[in-house]
């Protein structure tokens, strides 16, 4: 079975951040329905997946913030005129049919993670869609991340992680826990950048690696008495950045298979929305 399955927030963000504000005549917003609707239409044709589940963060702390306070702690809220959107999308996706997960604890990553594991498992091909470089690490021989850019979605392989970063996909956990994640707000080896965590994963393999071979003379000074000085933050790090593949959700492929839905309802919110293009792409018009 293909399996797609969509990152939510990451593409929602997309959406909304890449369109401008659109409202419709009586004041509700609608660009990031708009907007990720094109996406998941725009993935449906080109990929004709055998099912499709949509993974969404939730709001409660998930086990990385309660390891680590900080844990993304420099993001900023979403933004009201997104937030005002989010139940409408939500409620249109499930009135098309469409199978949407997410679990209070965990994140869309470790979803993610979950179902592509679960779908190799079972025989089957999986592909993320999503704007978060952190899913690569899940890249294998049966899944595919479709990373969207602002230019255009690039499908990752092995062989393409490989040429970009010189390293195997999990490989990207290990330059992590090193180099850290600003975004994520995981410390990582204060003073390690992108060049020398790569350079260092490439020679050693694993964090393990680096720090069994501290005395190797590849290691300069500087570097070994920052990792020296810093290695619990990198264990921890390494925790933080690791995408979990066991979150307690149904990971049958079978069971995201899309349904009828509701599609008089769907038809009808799309009116309501003022998003008469759409209404005739899903086939409801």
């Amino acid at each position: 079975m293909k399996l797609l399955v969509l990152d939510g927030n990451s593409l929602v963000n997309r959406a909304y951040f890449g369109i401008k504000l659109l409202t419709t005549k009586d004041g509700r917003y609608t660009n990031a329905i708009f907007g990720f609707q094109n996406i998941l239409l725009n993935l449906l044709s080109a990929h004709h997946p055998d099912a499709v589940a949509i993974a969404w963060d939730e709001k409660a702390p998930t086990f990385r913030h309660t390891a680590y306070d900080g844990y993304k702690a420099t993001r900023h809220g979403m933004p009201q005129e997104l937030a005002e959107q989010m139940p409408v999308l939500k409620q249109l996706l499930t009135d098309l049919g469409f199978v949407q997960v997410s679990k209070p604890g965990w994140e869309a990553d470790d979803i993610l993670g979950t179902l592509a594991a679960a779908n190799e498992a079972a025989g089957g091909t999986t592909l993320l869609a999503t704007g978060d470089r952190d899913s690569l690490q899940l890249v294998d021989d049966a899944t595919t991340v479709l990373l969207a850019t602002n230019r255009e979605t690039l499908p990752m392989d092995p062989a393409a992680i490989q040429e970009k970063y010189g390293v195997a996909p999990p490989q990207l956990i290990e330059v992590k826990s090193l180099m850290g994640d600003a975004s994520d707000n995981i410390p990582g080896v204060p003073g390690i950048g992108e060049k020398t965590a790569l350079a260092l994963v490439q020679k050693f393999g694993s964090l393990q690696g680096v720090y069994e071979h501290l005395d190797d003379k590849a290691i300069k000074p500087k570097q070994r008495e920052k990792l020296e000085a810093n290695k619990e933050l990198a264990e921890l790090s390494h925790m933080l950045g690791t995408i979990r593949k066991d979150a307690p959700i149904e990971t049958a492929p079978e069971h995201y298979c899309r349904t009828a839905g509701d599609p008089a309802a769907a038809a009808q919110l799309l009116a309501e929305l003022e998003m008469h293009k759409l209404t005739a792409r899903w086939g409801l018009d």
